[in-house]
């Protein structure tokens, strides 16, 4: 299938495409790396009017590292971010799991926050590491920590007039570690179960993903051998997890099981 007609406009600036959502609504998509919005448009899954095209918004094309974190514009292809010299450790060990090094070199980051797929790494490792998405309207800014941004399936919290400006990684604070695991049918696709966890002193928190309609957090303690098992077994039967006729839910919640005690011991091991 192919998209129905639409218009095409190229702004120059955050704030030009700030306006033209104010202006158009639900009728306007932005337009970074299309690399999920060219397929959605392709099925009719959307029938916007309108796309603007932000990739070339040199205030949106940047990689800030500051004190504390690492902020991303909403051009900022994955791949550009993956090869930063300071990109969030959590991400280097996801980054080879999303798609293929063609997608990554036109996809952005932002774009794969905004899509919202409970089973994209991008999302996921945002929600583990407490990150923040910072939205531009008409009519000023606003800051939405990442558990309060995914509301649903393929839903957020930003409203039609606002545009993912960029989003912030927080820097590793000193005596964390990270791992990350994921099972897909073959690389490159979406995971079946994906789980991302950030290891201190005192606590485990970990990040799943793929098994319901957004990603879920939970921190548990430090625990070990049987008693981090029950831990890993209870979290499992807790989720409201998909279930489908190729993988149904008690295959979810065994990858779930394993994939984060593998996760677990890798940031075990960088801590």
């Amino acid at each position: 299938m192919k998209p129905p007609l639409f218009d095409y406009v190229r702004a120059d600036s955050a704030e030009a495409a700030a306006q033209l959502l104010e202006r158009f609504g639900e009728g306007a998509r932005i337009l970074a790396g299309g690399q999920s919005l060219m397929a959605v448009l392709n099925m009719r899954l959307a029938q916007p009017s309108l796309l603007i095209d932000i990739s070339r918004c040199e205030s949106l094309s940047m990689i800030e590292v500051r004190s504390r974190e690492v902020r991303v514009g909403a051009a900022v292809t994955q791949a550009q971010l993956q090869a930063h010299q300071d990109v969030p450790p959590l991400l280097k060990l996801a980054f080879p799991y999303i798609s293929h090094f063609q997608i990554r070199n036109r996809g952005t980051v932002c774009g794969s926050i905004a899509h919202a797929d409970p089973s994209a790494e991008l999302p996921l490792c945002l929600l583990a590491l407490k990150g923040v998405v910072h939205l531009l309207s008409s009519r000023g800014r606003r800051d939405v920590p990442a558990s309060e941004f995914f509301t649903g399936l393929l839903s957020t919290a930003r409203a039609n007039n606002e545009l993912i400006e960029a989003v912030s990684f927080p820097r590793p604070a000193g005596g964390q570690g990270f791992g990350f695991a994921e099972h897909s049918r073959r690389h490159g696709d979406f995971a079946l179960c994906a789980v991302a966890v950030v290891s201190d002193a005192k606590e485990l928190r970990v990040t799943v993903g793929g098994l319901g309609d957004r990603p879920h957090a939970e921190v548990i303690p430090q625990l070990e051998g049987d008693a981090l098992d029950k831990a890993l077994n209870e979290l499992a039967w807790s989720l409201d997890v998909r279930d489908d006729p190729a993988t149904p839910a008690a295959t979810r919640r065994h990858l779930l099981r394993r994939l984060a005690a593998q996760a677990i011991q890798q940031a075990r091991r960088q801590a």
